[in-house]
C-alpha cells in the first residue's frame, strides 16, 4: 500500500518537476561531413559551427565554452547580447545572463546599466525582441569585419537569411567570389546545399571553415 501511495505521489510530482527543470538544448550533431547521397544532412553542423566560430573570434573566448553553454541550454540570441553588452559595460557574460533570467528581459537588465549610443543601447529603449536585438549585434559584427556593406546586409536580411546563413554565405563569398545573396539563393532555391557549397570551395572540415575564418576577420579588422 505505501509503494503504492509513493508512486501516485511520484506521478503527480513528475510534471511539476519537469517543467522546472532548465531547457537543454542538444547542440550535438550526428552528420558532420558532406554526403553526396544526401547533401543536405550535415547543413544544420556547417551553419552552427561557422557561426560558433564567428562568435568565437568576434568576441575573443574559446569556442568550445560557446558550444557548451548552447547545450546548457543558453540561447543563441540571450549570448549574442550577453557578450556584447559585456563588451560595452566591462561586466561579465554569466553575470548578464544570470541577470537576464532574474529580470525577464534585456530592457530591464539595460535599465542597470550605463550605456552610451550605438544602435544596441538605441534599441533597448524600445524593448525590441531578444530575436531583434540579437540580429543587431550580429548585424554590427558583419559590418565591422568587413563581411557586408549595409546594402547587401540589407538585401539578405529581406530575402529571409538568418544569423547563420549570414555568416556562412560571407564566408563562401569571400572564398569563391560570388554575390552571398547569389549563393544563399542557390541554397535555399535552386536545391543547392551548403555542404555541397563548402566542397566546392575546399572548406572540408570545421577546422577549414575556421582557419578561413580566422584569415579574413584578421584581414578585414
Amino acid at each position: 500500500m505505501r509503494q503504492a501511495l509513493i508512486a501516485i505521489l511520484l506521478m503527480l510530482l513528475l510534471p511539476s518537476l519537469a517543467s522546472s527543470a532548465p531547457a537543454i538544448t542538444c547542440h550535438c550533431f550526428t552528420d558532420r561531413s558532406y554526403d553526396p547521397a544526401k547533401p543536405t544532412l550535415a547543413d544544420p553542423y556547417f551553419l552552427a559551427t561557422t557561426q560558433n566560430g564567428f562568435f568565437a573570434l568576434v568576441f575573443g573566448v574559446d569556442k568550445k565554452s560557446i558550444v557548451i553553454k548552447k547545450q546548457q541550454g543558453v540561447s543563441s540570441e540571450d549570448l549574442w547580447i550577453a557578450y556584447a553588452l559585456s563588451g560595452r559595460t566591462g561586466k561579465e557574460p554569466d553575470q548578464l545572463l544570470q541577470e537576464r533570467k532574474s529580470r525577464g528581459s534585456w530592457r530591464q537588465v539595460a535599465a542597470t546599466l550605463k550605456l552610451q549610443g550605438g544602435s544596441v543601447a538605441e534599441a533597448l529603449k524600445s524593448a525590441p525582441s531578444d530575436e531583434r536585438l540579437a540580429e543587431l549585434v550580429v548585424d554590427e559584427a558583419l559590418l565591422r569585419y568587413r563581411f557586408y556593406t549595409e546594402p547587401e546586409l540589407a538585401a539578405m536580411r529581406k530575402a529571409g537569411a538568418g544569423d547563420k546563413e549570414l555568416v556562412l554565405a560571407a564566408l563562401l563569398a569571400a572564398r569563391s567570389g560570388q554575390p552571398k545573396l547569389k549563393l544563399y539563393r542557390l541554397v535555399k532555391n535552386s536545391g543547392d546545399s551548403w555542404g555541397g557549397l563548402l566542397q566546392r570551395v575546399k572548406l572540408n572540415s570545421s577546422a577549414d571553415i575556421q582557419g578561413e575564418l580566422g584569415r579574413l576577420m584578421g584581414r578585414m579588422k
